[in-house]
Parts: structure tokens; C-alpha cells; sequence
């Protein structure tokens, strides 16, 4: 089985999700969209590939807007071209964080600026505990999807919807990949000083990801688990 999965810098990784779908017997591509020299300066020409030949789409996390036309006006729309024409065809999605804005975008949702950030690990409410654990789970985001027609909300907190599945492609708001290095290349590729604006110790942010590691890998094994075994089951 083939997995695309999209990463839009080079400082995120597939992590903990990866992990499991190596385990459950994908073969992973991994296509990076915005090239390390060009972090500060993400308007990139980037040609995605068809959907179709893929049995599974991941799309991963990324430091921009989806909105954001100065920063990713030049590519996001072939992603939300992939990924709308994925879920039309039935190919599973799973979108994390700004993955997660893509999709609802590609889908005819929105993403709107959220009434406050979130940094740090962060319990929620959920629906479908089978499907979405309550964590603690790793967030970083400054925007909220608002959820395309015909999707089932199945977990929030105070701030956003924190997963919404529609068809057999799921959104989540939260990082169930954060393994602690990638967290810590977070706080070293500018996300220091977001903490320090948040009056967040980065250093104990990294911490605590240690520490949480054993939590959070059980907890993204049995997402990446349901949403796999679900997927024959979609929401219509």
C-alpha cells in the first residue's frame, strides 16, 4: 500500500503517524514542499502529483496560513486540488493542523484566525473516544478550521473544532506526530520566541514533550489504527 505524505518544510516529519503506518504495512512517500533555504520565503513553485496511485494521503503540519496568499499562494492550491480529488475518489485523507485547514478548505469549509493560540500539550472533548483519544495532545497553531458541509465534528475545546471526519478523511487540529526532536526543531525555527510572547518556557515545552512520549505514542497508534480501520466505513 501507498502512502503520500506531504510536508510542507523541512522541519516537521511524519513521526508517530508515520511510525504506525509503517507498521501496518504502508510504503511512505514523502514529499517536501518548501526546501530549508526557502523557510523565510515560502512561495515556492511546486508541482503535486495525481491523486490517483495512492491508497492513502497524509497531510502534515506547516508554520503559514492556509489563507496566507503571500506565503503559500503559489502552491496551495495544487495541494487543495490533490486533495479534494483524493476524497472524491475515495482515497482516505488524513489532514494534521494545517493539513487538517487544507482539507476543510479543499472540501468547502474554512479556516478563520482562532480567538486565541494554542502551544503546548492540551487535553479535549471528544465525541468518538474509539477514534479520537482525549490525549493530552500537542498543539501549535494560531488559526481554526471551520468545517466543510456534511462533516461530523467529533472532538473541540474552548478554542476549535480539534477533529472533524467526513467521508473516510479525517481532520485533526493537534499534532498526534510530535516526537520530542521534532518539537524542539519547532522551538528552534522560531517558535522561541512565539513562546516567549505566549509567557511559555520553550525549554520546559520540550521537556514535557519527553516525558509525554510514551503517552502520546499510544495515543497516536490507536488514531492512526481507527481512522485506518474506519475508512472502509466512511461517513457519508
Amino acid at each position: 500500500m501507498r502512502a503520500l505524505v506531504i510536508r510542507h518544510d523541512h522541519v516537521t516529519e511524519p513521526g508517530l503517524v508515520g511510525d504506525r503506518l509503517v507498521q501496518r504495512g504502508y510504503d511512505l512517500t514523502l514529499l517536501t514542499v518548501v526546501p530549508q533555504e526557502r523557510h523565510h520565503t515560502p512561495d515556492v513553485r511546486f508541482d503535486f502529483p495525481d491523486a490517483d496511485g495512492w491508497d492513502l494521503v497524509v497531510s502534515l503540519g506547516a508554520p503559514w496560513s492556509v489563507y496566507d496568499d503571500t506565503a503559500v499562494g503559489s502552491w496551495i492550491g495544487g495541494e487543495l486540488t490533490l486533495l479534494r480529488k483524493a476524497h472524491h475518489r475515495g482515497i482516505p485523507v488524513l489532514g494534521i493542523c494545517f493539513g487538517a485547514q487544507a482539507l476543510t478548505t479543499a472540501l468547502g469549509g474554512s479556516v478563520e484566525a482562532a480567538p486565541r493560540p494554542e502551544i503546548g500539550w492540551v487535553g479535549i472533548d471528544t465525541d468518538d473516544p474509539a477514534l479520537i483519544p482525549p490525549g493530552p495532545w500537542m498543539q501549535w497553531h494560531y488559526d481554526r478550521c471551520v468545517p466543510p458541509p456534511g462533516a461530523e465534528e467529533t472532538a473541540r475545546n474552548a478554542v476549535c473544532t480539534q477533529a472533524f471526519r467526513v467521508g473516510n478523511s479525517l481532520g485533526v487540529q493537534f499534532h498526534p506526530e510530535a516526537i520530542p526532536a521534532v518539537v524542539r526543531r519547532w522551538v528552534d525555527f522560531g517558535g522561541a520566541q512565539q513562546c516567549a510572547r505566549l509567557g511559555i518556557d520553550p525549554e520546559e515545552l520540550v521537556a514535557r514533550s519527553r516525558a509525554m512520549e510514551p503517552v502520546a505514542r499510544e495515543n497516536a497508534y490507536h488514531l492512526v489504527d481507527a481512522f485506518l480501520d474506519r475508512a472502509a466505513s466512511p461517513v457519508c
